[in-house]
C-alpha cells in the first residue's frame, strides 16, 4: 500500500523543485554562477512542459471515456420505456393509497368505489379522511352504484360530514353500474398531470367476504399513460347519463 503511494507520488516535479533550490542556494553561496544557472532553469523549464504535455493528454483521454459513459448511458435511457401502469400489490396496497390520497390536488373522482371498505374508522381515516381534509383537492365527486345508497347514507356521509373539509364532497352521481372496474383519479401534486388508481371488483384483483369487499391489486395508472383518457370518458359517460 505504501510502495503504491509512493509511486503515486510526482517524481519528475520532484526532483526539479529540488534541482531548482539546489542551484539558487548554491548561486547565492557564491558557489557557482549564472552561466551554471540557465542551463538547470532551461531543463527545468522542459521538465515542466513534458510533465504538462503528459497530464494534458490523460486529461483528454479521461474527457473521451466520460463522454463515451454519458452517450452509452443515454442510449440507455432512450431503450427503457416507463411503464404505463405499475402493479401494487397487498403489501404496499394501503401505503400506496395513503400517499396517493395526500397527493391528490384539484378535481378528484371516485369511481365505482365500494363503500364497504370505508366501513372500519381507520380504514375511512387513512383513505378517505386523509383526501376530504387535504387542502390541495378543490372538489370530491363520487360516482356510485345505486346499491349503495345505504352505506353511503348510514357510514360514509355522517363521516365525512365531521371531516373539516366535507363543503368540497358533491353529491354522489348515482347510477346503475356494472361491477368490474373502480378507480380514484384525480391530480398529481408531484407529477403535476392526472393519474389514476385503478382497480377491478372480483377475484383476484379483490376479497371479498361476507363483511365488505376488500381490494388485493391496485394499478397506479401513470401520467402518460393512453389509459387516462379513457378512464375520463368512462366517468363523464355515466355522470351525463
Amino acid at each position: 500500500m505504501k510502495l503504491k503511494k509512493l509511486l503515486g507520488y510526482e517524481w519528475d516535479a520532484i526532483a526539479g523543485i529540488l534541482a531548482a533550490v539546489i542551484a539558487i542556494v548554491l548561486h547565492l553561496l557564491h558557489i557557482v554562477d549564472e552561466h551554471v544557472i540557465f542551463p538547470i532553469v532551461l531543463a527545468l523549464l522542459g521538465l515542466l512542459f513534458i510533465n504538462f504535455m503528459r497530464h494534458t493528454r490523460n486529461n483528454e483521454i479521461t474527457a473521451e471515456q466520460v463522454e463515451r459513459t454519458e452517450n452509452t448511458v443515454d442510449k440507455i435511457r432512450a431503450a427503457i420505456r416507463a411503464p404505463d401502469v405499475i402493479l401494487v400489490g397487498p403489501r404496499e396496497l394501503r401505503s400506496e393509497s395513503e400517499r396517493f390520497s395526500r397527493q391528490m390536488a384539484g378535481d378528484a373522482i371516485w369511481f365505482n368505489v365500494c363503500l364497504s371498505m370505508y366501513r372500519p374508522e381507520p380504514l375511512f381515516d387513512s383513505l378517505l379522511r386523509s383526501a376530504v381534509e387535504n387542502p390541495m383537492i378543490t372538489s370530491i365527486q363520487f360516482v356510485l352504484d345505486e346499491s349503495q345508497k345505504s352505506l353511503w347514507t348510514e357510514v360514509v356521509q355522517p363521516r365525512i360530514l365531521a371531516c373539516s373539509g366535507h363543503p368540497k364532497v358533491r353529491e354522489p352521481h348515482w347510477c346503475r353500474l356494472s361491477k368490474t372496474i373502480s378507480f380514484i383519479l384525480a391530480e398529481s401534486a408531484h407529477s403535476g398531470e392526472t393519474e389514476a388508481l385503478l382497480s377491478f371488483w372480483g377475484e383476484p384483483f379483490m376479497a371479498q367476504s361476507t363483511e365488505r369487499d376488500v381490494p388485493r391489486f391496485i394499478f397506479h395508472v401513470q401520467k402518460h399513460s393512453e389509459l387516462l383518457p379513457h378512464l375520463v370518458e368512462l366517468e363523464r359517460g355515466y355522470k351525463h347519463h
